[in-house]
């Protein structure tokens, strides 16, 4: 579904992705590990259109991304769920959940959508006439989830979901993306710190340094052990598929 092949990226004159490589396939929900630093937003935000790579592809269900614009995108069906929620906190719950559908001219399915947002995160339905900067942290971000899920996306990107949640949401927001990616079938690129979390949640993962893929493997296949001596900047103990 998404190729991502040789990207490099630059903050100025900063390099900030050096050659990245991964690869998302259909109903597949992949991590993104690593360090503060590692470049791992910077993959998201140059995937979602944000920062224009220097060099590589980013192909996707065929189609070559780069250079378009990130609103092309998102109609492509490539969402992204920015780290903090950047909801909008004058806006109402539901008003910022049809703000997600604005690309959209299928009215009645975009009802249809809304009921799934609710069902999967409950709590929005008791707070729709609430606007959002009302909300909890935890609510925030289950409103960012929803608000993506309004644009109907087939790969859907998280940025560091669990930033600032306590343990107990954090449980429930593990849930719900789980959830969102048996019932409706959307394919998930997870950015997280909280490596438990994310090998929890999906089947494969990467690990990033400082721009780089290091090490890449089996969710289910892995010890924390391994984890932490790529985040640490060692040796990969075992090699990064090409």
């Amino acid at each position: 579904m998404l190729a991502v092949e040789g990207l490099s990226a630059f903050y100025g004159a900063i390099q900030a992705l050096h050659g990245a490589s991964i690869r998302v396939e259909q109903g597949e929900a992949v991590a993104i590990l690593g360090s503060n630093g590692a470049g791992k937003t910077t993959l998201l935000r140059t995937i979602s259109g944000l920062i224009k790579p220097r060099r590589g592809s980013i192909t996707y269900q065929g189609h070559e991304l780069s250079g378009l614009s990130p609103h092309a995108i998102v109609r492509r069906g490539v969402v992204q769920v920015p780290e903090g929620r950047h909801i909008f906190t004058q806006l109402t719950v539901h008003e910022n959940l049809m703000m997600g559908a604005f690309t959209r001219g299928d009215r009645k399915d975009v009802r249809g959508d809304r009921q799934l947002v609710l069902s999967l995160f409950p709590d929005l339905g008791e707070k729709m006439d609430q606007l959002g900067g009302e909300l909890s942290g935890g609510q925030q971000q289950m409103l960012a989830i929803g608000r993506a899920l309004m644009s109907r996306p087939s790969l859907l990107l998280l940025d560091e979901p669990s930033l600032g949640l306590s343990p107990l949401l954090v449980e429930q927001l593990g849930g719900a993306i789980t959830d969102i990616r048996e019932r409706s079938g959307v394919s998930i690129l997870l950015v997280e710190q909280n490596a438990v979390l994310a090998l929890e949640l999906t089947s494969r993962f990467y690990v990033m340094q400082t721009g780089n893929v290091v090490m890449s493997g089996t969710s289910h296949d892995v010890s924390l052990e391994e984890i932490r001596h790529a985040y640490l900047g060692g040796a990969p103990s075992r090699p990064v598929p090409r």
